[in-house]
């Protein structure tokens, strides 16, 4: 997903594999004896050097992502009553786009274009009818998804009146950007294909600057949702070219300026049609089960989205109660999705991707002992970081909370109880992602269809029971629900494991996390404290008095925790700590 929908990252593994790919040195990108192509250095080190280029750009555009949402809550809010209804439509085009075209761009394109990369003419004939293809597909998809928005606005959500008619507008404004999003992730993967990394992780922060431009007009312009109270009535053209126009005009810079790299390759690319006998029929058969899988899991995502929005609908009944109730929506569903996703999606998966090469090699070699050992050691591993993880979110969900709620304390208290909430989960979701892994890596596409086919039953079962709750308690039963699905979906992950490849240490796994988990409550215990000293459990406390303190209040105590965790680990000879931090510091050396 693009970084400007950071917000309506989905909170449970789909089980399709979507990581860019790692460039080998005998790719095409390299000389006959493993030199780089181009700048004159090893395979090596062009390898490194682009790993930097790509962590780098992922780091500042999650950066910009933390702050566009934080200027987003002061912009509308996360309690007002357009709150929940820009992301309702904002993520439709995420949603969209990932079920019907995604995981094929990320998971079944990628090797096609490798291979046709390295033929005499670098490709270029395939890959032209390939954009060709992709980009009448895409056109095609947009404009029936766009001429069909008051249609879907109703179905995935459930307000009415003026509330339905502003979802709509926002939709016919946003649906657009599916075309974008396919145009932004198939170049990408041209370029990554031609040893180009640099680009695709950038141009997320183009998209960014952007839309943290056009939120700041529309707060100076219109002002916050704290003094201006926006609602459907008060809401104007205007209102919606700054949010939603901007928004949308992001991600299409974003698709829009790898052009610009793409013409550096000198593959003279053109539209070209004719797309029979050049290899797309055997494309589309490897791509039939991820599309499944895909429309499995991101539809639940929507059903999800559609319980939330029963709050949404029930807001302006607390609000006229005596005393006004606010009650959790779908905007503080998505800003705890953003915040507990953080160290799955910023150390989980790196650590996972390096791993994956392993459980690849371990299959390709058909070293079955060596595929277990590399499971085992990737749980307790990742448990290291994951671990903390939960325990930070949980003991400073307050600040966290205030960091999003736009300057209201109200805003920020229902957010941390989503945050702590969803927390409870972080652990199993990474878990889950990293036993997912090892079906692909055994080239198995089947098996992970079938859990996500037990999952989205479950979740689907979670979401409504949730929804047949009190509209105060709809979004946190989700957000429990979310932590449940997590949890069974390691279960259910590990039980088709045990048949595939039997017994893997889980023993020893248990043993790891229990250790961790006693360093987690030390370092909660101390984060604890801290936040005791700041006020977080008293209404007037420091911490509640505004985003600038509760900044402070996360900075400090996240390294207290930070280095109380570090010191129990050592204290329990935990030697999993030495494994995590070594790749790390290894990249932050390069």
């Amino acid at each position: 997903m693009s970084e400007s929908n950071t917000a309506s990252i989905p909170v449970q593994d789909t089980g399709v594999l979507a990581e860019r790919p790692q460039r080998r040195p005998d790719g095409p990108s390299a000389g006959p004896n493993g030199t780089a192509a181009a700048g004159g250095g090893t395979g090596e080190d062009t390898t490194a050097r682009s790993s930097a280029i790509m962590a780098a750009g992922t780091l500042v555009s999650r950066l910009l992502g933390l702050i566009r949402v934080a200027l987003l809550a002061t912009a509308i809010g996360t309690l007002g009553q357009v709150s929940d209804l820009f992301p309702a439509a904002n993520n439709l085009p995420n949603f969209i786009y990932l079920m019907v075209a995604g995981g094929v761009f990320n998971a079944v394109l990628v090797p096609q274009i490798i291979k046709a990369s390295r033929k005499e003419d670098r490709g270029a004939d395939y890959i032209s009818r390939l954009i060709t293809l992709a980009a009448c597909g895409l056109l095609v998809l947009t404009v029936l998804a766009t001429l069909a928005a008051p249609f879907i606005a109703d179905l995935v959500s459930n307000v009415s009146g003026a509330r339905l008619a502003l979802v709509t507008t926002f939709a016919y404004w946003c649906l657009p950007q599916i075309f974008f999003y396919g145009l932004y992730a198939i170049i990408g993967q041209v370029l990554n294909a031609n040893g180009s990394f640099g680009p695709y992780t950038w141009a997320p922060v183009v998209n960014n600057v952007i839309s943290i431009g056009f939120l700041t007009a529309f707060i100076v312009v219109l002002g916050p949702e704290s003094t201006a109270g926006h609602t459907p009535e008060n809401w104007t053209l205007t209102h919606t070219l700054l949010l939603a126009g901007g928004t949308t005009l992001g991600i299409v810079v974003q698709a829009l300026v790898l052009f610009l790299p793409l013409r550096k390759l000198g593959l003279g690319l053109s539209p070209r049609f004719g797309w029979r006998g050049v290899g797309f029929g055997q494309t589309g058969k490897l791509a039939s089960v991820t599309i499944i899988t895909m429309l499995v899991g991101n539809g639940l995502y929507l059903v999800n989205q559609w319980v939330a929005t029963i709050a949404t609908e029930a807001r302006a009944d607390y609000a006229s109660r005596k005393p006004p109730q606010p009650i959790a929506g779908l905007a503080n569903l998505e800003i705890g999705s953003l915040v507990y996703v953080l160290p799955h999606s910023v150390i989980a998966v790196s650590l996972a991707t390096v791993l994956f090469n392993q459980l690849a090699a371990a299959h390709a070699d058909n070293n079955l002992a060596a595929l277990r050992d590399t499971l085992s050691r990737g749980l307790r591993t990742i448990g290291v970081a994951t671990v903390f993880g939960a325990a930070a979110l949980l003991t400073l969900a307050v600040p966290l909370g205030m960091l999003f709620s736009g300057g209201s304390q109200a805003s920020g208290a229902i957010n941390a109880v989503i945050i702590a909430l969803l927390a409870l989960g972080a652990p199993f979701l990474s878990a889950n992602f990293f036993l997912n892994r090892v079906f692909y890596a055994r080239e198995d596409v089947v098996t992970p269809l079938k859990i996500q086919l037990i999952l989205s039953v479950l979740g689907v079962a979670l979401a409504l029971t949730a929804g047949a709750f009190r509209p105060d308690l709809i979004v946190p039963m989700l957000a429990v629900g979310y932590s449940v699905g997590n949890v069974v979906a390691v279960a259910v992950s590990h039980f088709f494991l045990r048949r595939t490849i039997g017994r893997y240490g889980a023993g020893h796994i248990f043993d790891v996390h229990v250790r961790l988990t006693v360093a987690g409550i030390a370092a909660a215990a101390g984060g604890s404290a801290l936040l005791w000293l700041a006020g977080a459990y008293r209404p007037d406390g420091f911490v509640w008095q505004s985003v600038l303190h509760s900044t402070a209040v996360l900075i400090v105590g996240g390294t207290v925790m930070a280095l109380i965790y570090l010191a129990a680990l050592r204290a329990l000879k935990v030697s999993e700590l030495s494994e995590f931090l070594s790749p790390l510091l290894a990249r932050f050396k390069r």
